[in-house]
């Protein structure tokens, strides 16, 4: 019997177990990281915001000059199918479209190559995770390493150039806590490896605008803020800012909106979740089961 339970995946327009899924091994997707990607979660049985996923998902192929062939349409047509297909009702799904491998032997030129779409569905993935959260989110700030230039590679389009993430997250382990936030240059907060950060100051939520992908979820968060009377200000952040807040907490597809405890040794609200966090996250959790943001997954009998 086929084995569905670590998720499904969708290669070459067809379903198949995640186990068995491949891609060639002179892909420039592995080689160069010359691919983009998106996740959008499934909660409860269906898919939040997916249009908005699909939206930067196109934006994010067009910046990058990538064409799989394959129309929104049978994107999100595929999407569905590898979550019904899977059963999950909690997933992490990602679509992703990569460079591909050269057609002519030995060619450099990316034209050359045959670009294409892939998508796969997991059990949903927290960034952070549940148990974390519920005592307190500790969060590093890395010294020895600063988040990749904008202008080196651009942000919004969502990448695997996860080398300064990885160095921080190492950084973060050794310091004994659960994550990390690169900061740029300037000194100013970026993101972390799959989140964005937010400040609460004085009843202001302040979020970076720059180094930074304009996560659904951060979208998500400021569409929240504007609903409940929250003054936003999205400009660069930085870091002694962010540890002089009020309160701190991340935003992210896998975790919704998350409280944090603890900055680099700087403890806010004597290690409780702050109010407005709290608040946002119950929010979220309210937003992901409104109708209008919702595709309901059609899963077999």
């Amino acid at each position: 019997m086929t084995d569905w339970t670590e998720g499904a995946a969708w290669v070459g327009g067809e379903i198949v177990p995640l186990v068995d899924a491949k891609i060639h091994v002179t892909d420039w997707g592995l080689t160069r990281s010359d691919i983009t990607y998106d996740v959008a979660p499934v909660r409860e049985g269906g898919f939040f915001r997916l249009d908005d996923y699909l939206d930067r998902f196109e934006a994010s192929m067009a910046a990058l000059r990538l064409d799989p062939g394959v129309t929104r349409a049978e994107m999100k047509s595929a999407l569905h199918a590898i979550v019904a297909r899977s059963g999950l009702r909690e997933s992490y799904v990602s679509m992703t479209c990569a460079r591909g491998r050269p057609l002519v032997a030995g060619s450099r030129d990316p034209r050359d190559c045959a670009n294409h779409f892939y998508a796969w569905a997991v059990p949903f993935i927290h960034v952070v995770k549940p148990e974390v959260i519920a005592r307190g989110a500790r969060l590093w700030v890395a010294k020895n390493v600063r988040r990749i230039p904008e202008d080196s590679v651009n942000p919004r389009a969502k990448n695997y150039h996860w080398g300064d993430f990885t160095a921080g997250i190492f950084e973060a382990n050794d310091a004994g806590y659960d994550n990390v936030v690169l900061l740029d240059h300037a000194g100013n907060v970026t993101e972390g490896p799959g989140f964005n950060v937010f400040a609460v100051k004085n009843g202001r939520v302040i979020t970076s605008d720059h180094g930074v992908l304009h996560g659904i979820t951060r979208r998500t968060v400021l569409e929240m803020c504007a609903e409940v009377g929250l003054n936003v200000e999205t400009r660069p952040l930085p870091v002694d800012e962010l540890l002089e807040a009020d309160e701190v907490f991340l935003s992210s597809t896998g975790g919704g909106v998350m409280p944090v405890v603890e900055v680099a040794g700087r403890i806010f609200g004597n290690g409780a979740h702050g109010p407005e966090a709290s608040r946002l996250a119950a929010l979220y959790r309210e937003w992901i089961r409104r109708p209008e943001w919702r595709e309901e997954v059609a899963y077999a009998a």
